[in-house]
């Protein structure tokens, strides 16, 4: 806390009371952002937990799929049929604004066959492991925007929380001590300008009355 470097006038009181008020009115509002921020944080952070670990549950049945399919077939064969992959993927991007935050959105749309190589050599567990590989793809691709949109959050809140305690703990109590620093420079101003008038006051009724008994002297 310190006292602001201004001049002690009624004027710049009233400025500061009207900056303080504005201080005070932004540190509710970001105050309620910054919890509102921590609420849908916590909400996401929540269903990236949970959607960790059903995707841990498929990863592992799609790798056991494919190790079995290894186990089962001829390398070289498995090599071939998977060095030319027929589908496609089209990845878009797209970004929603929450509380001042971008979160991004993925969706995808897959064109084209997966399977394309013939049945009579290869392993069923292959088609299994592709097949759930495929169904998996779209839940990494949410839980990767979830986790993004988590930082961007936890970034928010970081800035947020340090805006809050700039005014809680600065500028709020920096204004308030000015204004009751210049309050209190006023009240000697004004005291002093009643002692100085009642002193001018006090010389001129000694100054009267002298020149009274002055005259009465002379008319004696």
């Amino acid at each position: 806390m310190a006292i602001l470097n201004v001049n002690p006038t009624r004027m710049t009181m009233l400025t500061l009371r009207k900056q303080l008020k504005t201080a005070n009115r932004g540190h509710k509002l970001l105050k309620d952002k910054r919890d509102g921020l921590m609420k849908h944080f916590m909400k996401i952070i929540r269903e990236a937990r949970e959607l960790r670990l059903e995707i841990e549950k498929e990863i592992g049945k799609v790798l056991s799929r494919f190790l079995a399919a290894s186990s089962s077939m001829d390398p070289n064969i498995l090599d071939g049929t998977l060095a030319f992959p027929n589908a496609k993927l089209d990845l878009d991007v797209q970004t929603k604004n929450v509380m001042s935050v971008r979160i991004p959105e993925f969706s995808i749309e897959f064109a084209g066959q997966l399977i394309t190589y013939g049945l009579a050599q290869t392993s069923g567990e292959l088609d299994e492991g592709l097949n759930g590989l495929k169904e998996l793809l779209p839940k990494l691709l949410k839980l990767a925007a979830i986790e993004k949109s988590a930082e961007n959050l936890a970034d928010e809140i970081e800035k947020t929380r340090r805006r809050v305690n700039a005014l809680e703990y600065t500028m709020i109590p920096n204004y308030e001590d000015t204004i009751k620093f210049i309050q209190m420079k006023l009240g000697e101003q004004e005291r002093g300008t009643i002692i100085a008038t009642m002193v001018v006051k006090s010389m001129i009724e000694r100054k009267e009355e002298e020149e009274n008994l002055k005259a009465g002297k002379v008319a004696a």
